[in-house]
């Protein structure tokens, strides 16, 4: 895979009609620094507001996906973002005459043929790849949505669709190779419809610049000439068309057997592209659309934040963990003699799960007086270690460690030991968030020594200001 970032040398051009606005816009690349990323920038609204490409900023999904900050948006950016992914293109400012880009032929190909104009070069900086270390997932059972992103060394992104319809029935397609398949094969696939969604997606204020050129419309229901040349007419579309007998409106050609199906995958790159950086995962996709990517894309872009600040605090990978001591120390306010977690190894904020390790050594400070004839941990300690780990979990906020927050803890119930904790034991900690109302946070805690549940308890917790 490609190890620096990249731009282009050179500012161009594409102009045409927006698909939903049915504004005419004209849509120029140019060069940026490195670690920029992808930018709109609105040319046409004063001081030229910019609007960075990531899914912070989808504010709707409405059969294409909006950007917007401070109230100004951008329409359907998912071709524009996925032709700079298929060419692997980091680092892309794009200045925008109108609130849509042009539509084009309805793929992704106009703006791969333009940006291929001018060279792409490397620059200094390496490329920031999302590694996964475990499966991500998205699933909506009532819409049969079923995502999930999996370890992998490369980039590879397979999606299946089936609309229930003769001319499409079920599809699949896959994307092994970005740089070999992106241009050939996925490309130039065009978005499509279906004929029963186009009045009321113009009723919706939407596909004010559609037309037989730039979307394929799929018949899924009976009308006579009549209705179809009323519904033409309303919609401004000149000329005939007929229903045709191949499925597709006006006997229109698919330029492949599953072109619905690869545009999914071209639509599902762009809108993965607001992650704000390129992957290394294999996808598997099944029945996406705009409203799940993006969902995925909430739960991948709040993976990579909670990496980065990984990174910041524990700069070097330590083996089996996730944060070693002197990340620890960064992050919590205790300290000898009263610091009891020496090592995070799992720290899961998706499912609000931490594991921590404490080293028991005889050199413990409280073995002297618990007890001299026969050391053994004191519960409330084991308790007190179990807490600060919960601790961690909860100074994480939104994928961010905070420096301007304690944890207080309000609460014990349900407390058990059931084994004793001499020197030489492992304590393994596992703490789950169970709740939270507010600022009070409930958390169940479990401690095991050599695999063997040694206490538990259901903790309570309120994360305050550090100055209140």
């Amino acid at each position: 895979m490609i190890e620096q970032q990249r731009t282009i040398k050179e500012p161009v051009s594409f102009s045409g009609v927006g698909l939903h606005t049915g504004n005419i816009s004209t849509i120029t690349f140019h060069p940026a620094e490195e670690n920029y990323g992808f930018k709109f920038v609105r040319t046409d609204v004063p001081n030229s507001p910019e609007i960075p490409a990531l899914v912070d900023n989808v504010v709707d999904i409405s059969r294409g996906t909006t950007l917007a900050v401070d109230g100004t948006q951008v329409h359907t950016v998912e071709h524009v973002l996925a032709a700079l992914v298929g060419l692997q293109i980091d680092n892309c400012r794009m200045e925008l005459t109108a609130n849509e880009p042009p539509v084009g032929d309805g793929s992704a190909m106009p703006f791969v043929q333009v940006l291929k104009q001018t060279e792409i070069v490397n620059q200094k900086a390496p490329r920031d790849y999302l590694v996964f270390d475990q499966p991500v997932r998205y699933t909506n059972e009532a819409k049969g949505v079923d995502i999930v992103a999996l370890p992998m060394d490369d980039f590879r992104i397979t999606v299946m669709v089936d609309y229930n319809n003769p001319a499409l029935g079920s599809q699949h397609t896959g994307m092994f190779d970005l740089e070999k398949e992106f241009i050939s094969e996925f490309a130039s696939s065009r978005t499509f419809c279906f004929l029963n969604e186009v009045e009321m997606l113009w009723d919706q204020g939407l596909i004010r610049g559609g037309n037989l050129d730039n979307a394929i419309v799929i018949v899924d229901r009976e009308m006579s000439d009549d209705e179809l040349h009323a519904l033409l007419h309303k919609l401004g579309i000149q000329g005939n068309a007929v229903l045709g007998s191949n499925g597709i409106l006006n006997n229109n050609s698919l330029r492949y057997k599953n072109e619905p199906a690869r545009h999914k995958l071209l639509d599902m790159l762009g809108d993965l592209a607001l992650v704000g950086a390129p992957m290394k995962a294999q996808i598997l996709a099944a029945r996406p659309g705009h409203a799940s990517n993006i969902e995925f894309a909430r739960k991948i872009r709040k993976m990579y934040e909670q990496k980065k600040v990984m990174r910041k605090i524990q700069p070097k990978k330590i083996d089996g963990a996730v944060m070693d001591i002197n990340a620890i120390l960064k992050v919590m306010p205790h300290r000898y003699p009263f610091l009891l977690v020496d090592r995070i190894t799992e720290f899961d904020t998706e499912q609000n799960r931490i594991i921590g390790y404490k080293n028991v050594t005889i050199n413990e400070p409280f073995f002297p007086g618990h007890f001299p004839e026969r050391p053994v941990m004191p519960g409330v300690l084991i308790l007190e270690a179990m807490a600060q780990c919960g601790c961690m979990l909860l100074l994480n906020v939104d994928g961010n460690f905070t420096d301007n927050k304690l944890v207080f803890f309000m609460g014990i119930n349900n407390a058990k030991f059931r084994k004793p904790v001499i020197p030489g034991d492992q304590l393994v900690m596992d703490i789950k968030m169970t709740g939270k109302r507010f600022n009070t946070i409930s958390l169940q805690a479990k401690a095991y020594v050599d695999g063997k549940l040694v206490a538990e308890a259901d903790l309570q917790a309120a994360v305050v200001d550090k100055e209140a």
